[in-house]
C-alpha cells in the first residue's frame, strides 16, 4: 500500500491513465484502488478531482475506441474474441440489453464494457454519439470511485496507516489480495468452461437433421440486435432469456432441442440449455461453433 501511496504521489495522473486504460483494454488489472487513493490524495495537495475524472475518461475512450474500431471491422464476430478472452462471460450474456444509452452504466457490469463497445462498432454507431456516451459512462464510473476517496479519505488513511504499521507484510497483504481476486476469476471461468462439455451438434448434422425434420425446436439465444446484425438459421425461434419457461410451454419434453448463440463455445446456449433440463426436457444439445460456424460453412439464413 505504502508503494501504492507513493506510485500515485509521483505519478499521480500517468498513473490513472494507464491503470484506466488497461483495464478497458482488457487486462485483469483493477482500477478502483487506485482511482480511489487518487481521490482520497487530492485531498491533501494531489491532482484535484476534475484532473482525475477527465484523464480517466481520455484513457476510457482510447481502450474504448480501440473496441469500437475491432467492432467495425469485425462485426459480430468480435463477440467471438470476447468470449475466448473474457474472464467473465457476464457482458456476453447482457449484450441483449445493449443501446447507446447502456455504455452509460456499462462500466459497473464486469465483462459487459468491452461487449457494448464492441457491439456499438458492429452495429455502425455513429462515432459522435458513441463518443457522447461513452465518454458519460467514464466520467460516471471514475467520478464514483475518485469521490468515493475524497469523501472517505480519513478511513482510507486509517487502513493506510494500518498496512504501513505492518511494514513489508502490508505490501504482502495487497499482493496476496489481488492473486486472490486473479484466481478466483480464473475459477469461475474454469468452472464456466466445465460447464459447456456437453454433447454439442455440429453444423452438418444439425443440417441433416433438419432435412429429416428430426429437430422439434431450433433455438436462437440471441438478442434480437445480433440476429439483425448477422440472420439466423431458417427456422429458428427466438426466446426471452428472461422467461424461457414461456416459450416452451405446451411443447413435448422428449423431442430434439437446439439452442445455440453468438459465441464460439456457446456460452449463452448452454446456460438455455441447462435450465431447459431444469424444466424437464430430455434432450437440448447447443450447436458447436454457434451462428458463425453455420455461417462459415456456407449455409443459408434468414433475416
Amino acid at each position: 500500500m505504502e508503494h501504492l501511496i507513493a506510485l500515485v504521489q509521483q505519478y499521480g495522473l500517468g498513473l490513472v491513465f494507464i491503470n484506466v486504460l488497461a483495464l478497458q483494454a482488457g487486462l485483469p488489472l483493477p482500477a478502483y484502488p487506485v482511482l480511489i487513493v487518487a481521490g482520497a490524495y487530492a485531498a491533501t495537495g494531489g491532482s484535484p478531482l476534475w484532473q482525475l475524472v477527465s484523464v480517466g475518461i481520455a484513457a476510457a475512450l482510447v481502450a474504448d475506441t480501440g473496441w469500437y474500431t475491432a467492432g467495425r471491422r469485425f462485426g459480430m464476430r468480435i463477440l467471438g474474441l470476447l468470449c475466448r478472452v473474457s474472464l467473465t462471460h457476464a457482458g456476453i450474456r447482457r449484450q441483449r440489453n445493449f443501446g447507446p444509452a447502456s455504455m452509460l452504466f456499462a462500466k459497473f457490469v464486469p465483462g459487459f464494457a468491452s461487449v457494448a463497445t464492441a457491439l456499438a462498432g458492429a452495429l455502425r454507431l455513429n462515432y459522435l454519439k458513441f463518443l457522447l456516451f461513452d465518454a458519460g459512462g467514464a466520467g460516471l464510473w471514475v467520478g464514483v470511485a475518485v469521490t468515493l476517496g475524497y469523501v472517505f479519505r480519513d478511513a482510507i488513511g486509517g487502513v493506510v496507516n494500518t498496512l504501513s504499521s505492518l511494514g513489508r507484510y502490508g505490501v504482502m497483504v495487497v499482493i496476496a489480495g489481488f492473486v486472490a481476486w486473479i484466481v478466483f476469476k480464473w475459477w469461475r471461468r474454469y468452472r464456466f468452461i466445465k460447464q459447456l462439455r456437453m454433447d454439442r451438434v455440429s453444423v452438418d448434422e444439425l443440417r441433416e437433421m433438419m432435412k429429416g425434420n428430426a429437430v422439434q425446436a431450433l433455438v436462437d439465444v440471441r438478442s434480437a440486435i445480433t440476429q439483425a446484425g448477422t440472420g439466423k438459421i431458417p427456422g429458428a425461434r427466438a426466446i426471452d432469456m428472461q422467461n424461457i419457461a414461456a416459450g416452451f410451454e405446451g411443447m413435448p419434453v422428449d423431442g430434439e432441442v437446439i439452442v445455440y448463440c453468438a459465441c464460439p463455445n456457446e456460452a449463452t446456449a448452454v446456460k438455455v440449455a441447462q435450465r431447459l433440463q431444469k424444466l424437464g426436457f430430455k434432450r437440448i444439445r447447443p450447436l458447436l461453433g454457434g451462428i458463425d460456424a453455420w455461417i462459415d460453412a456456407g449455409f443459408e439464413v434468414e433475416r
